[in-house]
């Protein structure tokens, strides 16, 4: 089956009222892990790639893995999107390198460190979407910036993101600015920011009404009812996996991620793409920690990565099953970029 871009996705997602997660991948493990548990539930997938993975990887080789594993498992649908572009150019050298996808994050700068305007956000998000539909790709763009809403601090991951302080208006999508947004840039999915942040420590406890502004989704949706949202950071941190890593030697702090429950509510209101990172690496450090706790003997690799990558595949499988999305691959069309670019350009 081709690599399909994230329109189609997201707009068979919105008809049938699902989700599909979008894994970030950075090695040959996680990409079977997930496309064999799609595969397994019939589902669509995501798999995203950083500008840090990118970097850790080579983009020939993740470009091959990706088509490699697509071969693998024909049945199902593959997007291959380019997570959190820091430039047009950025996203334009995804595009090269097979990525159907493109997330161009206007918020912040190209630095990925220091705050866009709106401005600024519109035009490179416009530039990347004209030269992306002409080729039949697909883009991702983002109003709002990701942090607490209990501390008030931006994040960064993988070198990408505000640090500093941010008013509670800051970190929180404005229905009518996104109403904007959309309607100047084009985008085929918008991330908007609802307290929701990357890496593992995302809240200090079980996110409510404060931490967390699921109300804030019912109203941009009210202006956007046809616009297919994207939840950024949006791990679960199961506490089994936090308990599997520090009883085999790791040590980390008590975590609360976003509950699937609060998702599953997400999902009800429009969002169609749900983020997924720090619960795979969790997944995978703790699969590998406990082969080296059980068996200290052991140095194949296949055997400690073996473990991971099932413990993934599980992870996934779950997810695709609480997002709607198992059962959902054979019923969708699957067109070709070109066909796509003819769709976008007509």
């Amino acid at each position: 089956m081709p690599i399909v871009t994230l329109r189609e996705l997201l707009d068979h997602a919105a008809e049938h009222n699902y989700a599909i997660p979008a894994f970030n991948v950075n090695n040959m493990e996680q990409i079977q892990a997930i496309v064999s548990a799609a595969d397994a539930v019939n589902a669509p997938v995501i798999l995203q790639a950083s500008r840090g993975a990118r970097s850790y990887a080579g983009d020939t080789i993740l470009n091959a893995l990706i088509r490699a594993v697509s071969e693998t498992y024909p049945k199902v649908p593959i997007c291959m999107h380019q997570d959190h572009g820091n430039s047009v150019a950025t996203c334009i050298s995804a595009i090269r390198h097979g990525f159907s996808s493109v997330m161009m994050d206007g918020t912040l700068q190209e630095d990925g460190k220091t705050l866009g305007d709106y401005k600024y956000n519109v035009a490179v998000t416009r530039e990347t979407v004209r030269i992306a539909h002409m080729v039949g790709a697909s883009v991702e763009g983002e109003i709002g910036h990701l942090g607490s809403l209990e501390t008030g601090q931006g994040e960064a991951e993988d070198g990408h993101g505000f640090q500093g302080t941010l008013t509670r208006e800051d970190l929180l999508t404005k229905p009518e600015e996104a109403a904007s947004f959309v309607n100047d840039t084009g985008v085929d999915a918008l991330a908007i920011a609802i307290g929701t942040s990357h890496g593992a420590y995302k809240f200090s406890r079980k996110p409510d009404g404060e931490t967390l502004a699921v109300a804030q989704l019912e109203k941009i949706r009210a202006r956007l009812p046809d616009t297919h949202f994207v939840l950024h950071g949006a791990s679960s941190v199961p506490e089994y996996l936090q308990e599997i890593v520090t009883a085999n030697g790791g040590e980390l702090r008590p975590a609360f991620g976003v509950p699937v429950e609060e998702i599953e509510a997400c999902i009800r209101l429009g969002v169609r793409k749900v983020n997924i990172d720090t619960d795979l690496r969790l997944a995978m450090t703790g699969a590998i920690r406990q082969v080296f706790t059980q068996t200290p003997e052991e140095f194949d690799p296949r055997k400690y990565l073996g473990a991971a990558r099932n413990a993934m595949s599980t992870l996934c499988r779950e997810r695709f099953e609480r997002f709607g999305a198992a059962g959902k691959a054979g019923s969708i069309a699957c067109l070709p970029m070109e066909e796509m670019a003819l769709r976008y350009t007509a």
